[in-house]
């Protein structure tokens, strides 16, 4: 007992974030889920990030009814390899999901800080009103098992279909909620994609208070004959996200938290696509926050 108790606080220690006075560089492990659990902090080491966004989610690295005899490992391996593990992502909307308890415990005793939980679709106006109450509830429980753990809740601005997911329609349910609980992952590409260059500043201004994570995926708007224009996913840069503004004003607010790069097109080489936006994401970076000052 003795020796298993030494090696969970020292796995709790490892666990624990350095600090940072700039974003900590992650990569959402699902990108590279074709590579094992094992191998995969020495990969995401070896492309140069500081850290990793780790899937503990159906289909991910960890499945989350596996979490007990798997999260703590997957931590070992990473910061075996000098990685943090800043936040796990996650598929949780309510406390009725049975492994809520078990992922969450978990992450905080390893000290991962920042969780991204599922998303909650709403069917449209006037439903997002009616389903306003239901959803509210279910955060409400994820935010009391986050104050119990110790481990932050940032909910997720998404594009699926589906009305509700946009960051005013998330201002709306979370608004009641500790904001040092309750916040936002960001998704630039999916604020642009929701409004456009206004509304994405909108989304942003709205978001930073509460902000604490971000994702960043790029996109462009393809037209198909007679068709209306489709969001179609690129390399960071090549798109219409507008991502000076968005380091900027990262830079301005001092946000030091985690940013998440996902990748959602089919490059030829995903191994080169990863380098070349983790490049074009540390250059954001430095110009953002050497500027600043």
């Amino acid at each position: 007992m003795a020796a298993a108790a030494a090696r969970l606080a020292a796995q709790s220690r490892a666990g624990a974030m350095r600090p940072r006075v700039t974003p900590a560089v992650c990569l959402y492990s699902r990108v590279l889920i074709e590579i094992g659990q094992v191998d995969l902090p020495m990969v995401i080491g070896g492309l140069g990030f500081d850290g990793v966004d780790l899937s503990v989610e159906p289909g991910g690295h960890v499945l989350p009814e596996k979490a007990g005899n798997f999260l703590m490992p997957a931590l070992e391996g990473f910061t075996g390899q000098g990685l943090d593990v800043p936040m796990i992502t996650t598929a949780l909307t309510s406390l009725e999901d049975k492994d809520a308890e078990n992922v969450l415990g978990l992450a905080s005793y390893i000290q991962v800080p920042f969780f991204r939980p599922g998303h909650w679709k709403f069917s449209g106006s006037p439903a997002i009103e009616m389903q306003l109450p239901l959803v509210q509830r279910q955060i409400a429980g994820l935010a009391q098992l986050a104050r119990a753990t110790n481990i932050v809740m940032g909910i997720h601005n998404f594009v699926d279909g589906a009305e509700g997911a946009a960051v005013p329609d998330i201002a709306r349910v979370i608004r009641p909620f500790d904001p040092h609980l309750v916040g936002y992952c960001f998704d630039a590409g999916y604020a642009t994609a929701q409004g456009g260059p206004g509304g994405f500043a909108a989304a942003l201004e709205l978001a930073l208070p509460r902000l604490k994570m971000v994702a960043v995926r790029d996109f462009k708007w393809e037209r198909e004959t007679g068709g209306a224009p489709k969001m179609t996913p690129c390399p960071l840069g090549e798109g219409v996200v507008e991502w000076p503004r968005l380091f900027a004003a990262l830079a301005k607010a001092r946000f030091a938290g985690p940013v998440s790069l996902q990748i959602d097109y089919q490059p030829k080489s995903k191994t080169a696509a990863i380098r070349k936006d983790l490049a074009f994401l540390r250059q954001q970076i430095d110009a953002a926050y050497s500027s600043g000052k």
